[in-house]
């Protein structure tokens, strides 16, 4: 099967914009405080969990708009969370969770990318894709006060984490994820291509585990797309070994 990466379509009648993000978050941990494993701080972006509400959690505004804590704190917040969150879960520095709140203005197209690490589909949209079929594909609800009366209702997707950089492809100085934080110190290879035997033959649009960034979708998500006429995603096959 081939894969492809997901990127958000830049023709210029694709106007929409969200000035929006997740209620709640894991904090970065301060650097002056580090993880004792890798010496290391900081947070990582895009693991998004937009269907995970801690609301529940007596503590929940520790997660609002967090700063940087010593790590023993964020391991204590971090396993507060741990039970609400699904068991494929990364729970690293940065991790977002709850619905996307804000304001969006614009043309949206039935499928929709604030930004390279995020997907959003029109409900109708949502719905025939997975009435053809397609796995994986669960819709979280958004909180966005639209700025023109017809808008669309918009739903962010909670993707799963799957997927390896192939061997051949990693250099020589490539350091492991911390098995205490998940903090790395590498950067994405120039060029890559995906390790065949790590990727989902169940799933047809997932968040590449290796680089969480990165949001990728099967051939037969591709082809659902196409058939159906969904607008404003494109894709780009990528190598796998």
């Amino acid at each position: 099967m081939k894969f492809y990466e997901v990127t958000g379509d830049d023709a210029p009648r694709y106007t929409g914009n969200l000035n929006a993000g997740h209620k709640w978050g894991l904090p970065g941990v301060d650097w002056s405080h580090p993880c004792p494993t890798c010496r290391l701080g900081g947070a990582l972006g895009g693991l998004h969990y937009p269907c995970v509400d801690i609301s529940v959690l007596p503590e929940r505004e520790k997660f609002h708009e967090p700063e940087p804590v010593p790590y023993e704190e964020f391991v204590r917040l971090r396993e507060l969370v741990r039970p609400l969150a699904p068991t494929w879960a990364r729970l690293e520095p940065g991790a977002a969770f709850g619905p996307v709140e804000g304001s969006g203005l614009g043309y949206f197209g039935q499928l929709f990318m604030q930004n390279p690490w995020t997907l959003y589909a029109r409900r109708e949209a949502l719905e025939q894709l997975q009435e053809a079929g397609m796995r994986g594909l669960k819709g979280c609800p958004v909180k966005i006060r639209f700025r023109q009366k017809k808008h669309p209702e918009l739903l962010e997707l909670q993707l799963e984490l799957h997927g390896q950089f192939h061997p051949g492809c990693i250099p020589p100085d490539h350091k492991p994820i911390c098995p205490s934080c998940g903090s790395h110190q590498n950067h994405l290879p120039k060029k890559f291509w995906l390790d065949a035997s790590s990727l989902p033959q169940d799933v047809d649009v997932f968040r590449f585990r290796d680089a969480p960034g990165c949001i990728v979708a099967s051939e037969r998500l591709v082809e659902a797309v196409k058939r159906l006429e969904l607008d404003g995603v494109v894709f780009r096959e990528v190598e796998v070994r």
